[in-house]
């Protein structure tokens, strides 16, 4: 065995939260590593660390710091060399990397749309007039409210599990997740439809698994590299730009989706006001290797259009 290859003597440890959906993420790296490498389960060890974004859920992402409280505490982890890697949904994932970090794996991206989950109706068209629908995602709330202004929006925080209870005991008579996090755990039965993205564009890099790690670790970046998805690289790297140009918070609501054709890539964006007033929407097509020049573009064309305030809750 190679000297550089983990080992139950020297296992890699993979940080992770603690929720049924971010084990399953962090357990599908440690498989693709055992499979490209041919290594047995004991040369892993998942570190669970808890976040704040997971231990306050009674307060929106927004009122509490946003993205970054889901990633907080395990880069420091990842800094301080208590864990070798970091495994994210990207949606969750701020713009920015801390000093010493760096994101740059990522698998095979999964399905990008959004669930619609209700204990009662088959779709958002079917809720009744002045039906309450729960959810923490500001662009989802936007949208809703945008194609259906009747509608009561309630903030609905916690792990699948826990919204399921809340739809359960009557807090909402729906809400939305990700399809992506549903089929990874074996409940993609409890979506009652799947929204297609030209009727509701996901949020930037929804469905996809990073893995963060330390800039200067080689050994690490060598073994990533084994089990990165290009094309899912490409197609972020595009959506990511156009969210930093945006400038994209917990506090502005954004979607965005890349998708591929060869070597071509075709870009959409939208941005929404907050009580879902407005929205201004735009592509752009082009190369694969000028992704993220397209990310930029568009985010340019979309704030020019939309001028200042137009994020602002008034």
């Amino acid at each position: 065995m190679r000297d550089d290859l983990p080992s139950p003597a020297r296992p890699l440890k993979i940080g992770t939260r603690g929720s049924p959906l971010a084990l399953w993420q962090a357990h599908e790296v440690r498989r693709c590593l055992m499979a490209a490498f041919d290594l047995p389960e004991a040369a892993f060890e998942v570190v669970v660390i808890k976040v704040t974004g997971d231990q306050i859920q009674d307060k929106a992402l927004r009122e509490i710091g946003g993205k970054g409280l889901f990633t907080r505490e395990i880069e420091e982890a990842l800094l301080d060399g208590s864990i070798d890697v970091a495994v994210h949904s990207m949606k969750d994932m701020p713009v920015l990397q801390p000093e010493g970090l760096v994101l740059d794996c990522y698998l095979k991206r999964a399905d990008v749309r959004d669930a619609f989950v209700s204990p009662r109706f088959g779709s958002v068209d079917e809720l009744p007039l002045g039906a309450t629908v729960g959810s923490s995602s500001l662009r989802r709330r936007a949208q809703l409210a945008l194609r259906r202004p009747d509608l009561k929006l309630v903030e609905f925080r916690g792990n699948v599990q826990t919204r399921m209870r809340k739809l359960e005991d009557g807090v909402a008579d729906a809400t939305f997740l990700a399809m992506a996090g549903l089929t990874r755990l074996g409940m993609a039965e409890v979506a009652r439809s799947a929204i297609a993205p030209e009727e509701m564009l996901p949020a930037v890099a929804q469905g996809a698994i990073g893995i963060e790690r330390r800039t200067a670790d080689a050994r690490v970046a060598g073994l990533l590299a084994a089990i990165h998805d290009r094309d899912t690289g490409l197609r972020l790297a595009a959506e990511r730009a156009f969210l930093a140009r945006l400038d994209g918070s917990c506090e502005t609501p954004i979607a965005g989706l890349a998708m591929l054709s060869g070597d071509d890539l075709w870009l959409r964006g939208e941005i929404l006001r907050p009580d879902g007033s407005a929205s201004l929407a735009g592509e752009r097509r082009g190369p694969v290797a000028d992704g993220a020049a397209l990310g930029i573009a568009l985010a340019d064309e979309l704030l020019t259009r939309a001028g200042p305030g137009f994020f602002s809750q008034t």
